[in-house]
């Protein structure tokens, strides 16, 4: 589609990377999305690299021309904190070796873009998620997550494109 771009978002986590692809242009459309579910029990490296893999086979099947992903916040616990670096990294080498820029984006950046409150409930974020794109399936939550993570780099690039701000 002329004048579209393809944006990755992607809600990055160690038992679930929720990754959706959608398209701007003339209107905003999911491409394709899901989850990647390394599995319990498995070794964190190797639940990097499936990471890491999966998101390079998205890559590669939906051609996408920019990346977004949901930064770190601040959890109790100290090593799910680290764990999370841990995914978000695996995610970002698979996006930088695509040659995809990749834009980061705080959680209450995303919540407060899609539902004007940065502290709204996963839950009020699909609703806007499905509503935006005009979803009638409801997308499980780390889904809508990662449309949501695409959903707000759209919308501050467009705000970026009009002059009135920059991208992070």
């Amino acid at each position: 589609m002329p004048g579209s771009t393809r944006i990755l978002g992607v809600d990055p986590g160690s038992q679930a990377t929720g990754w959706a692809v959608v398209e701007t242009g003339s209107r905003l459309r999911r491409v394709d999305s899901g989850v990647i579910r390394p599995g319990r029990g498995v070794e964190l490296s190797a639940r990097l690299l499936v990471i890491h893999d999966e998101l390079t086979l998205v890559i590669e099947r939906t051609a996408p021309t920019v990346m977004a992903i949901e930064d770190l916040f601040n959890a109790k616990n100290p090593r799910s904190s680290l764990v999370l670096g841990h995914a978000r990294g695996a995610a970002m080498v698979a996006g930088a070796r695509a040659a995809l820029v990749v834009h980061e984006y705080a959680p209450a950046e995303i919540k407060r873009a899609l539902t004007g409150n940065g502290q709204a409930a996963k839950e009020q974020v699909r609703f806007m998620v499905m509503r935006l794109l005009g979803l009638t399936d409801q997308p499980g939550l780390d889904e809508s997550d990662a449309l949501a993570v695409a959903l707000a780099h759209q919308g501050r690039a467009r705000f970026a494109a009009a002059g009135r701000g920059g991208m992070s």
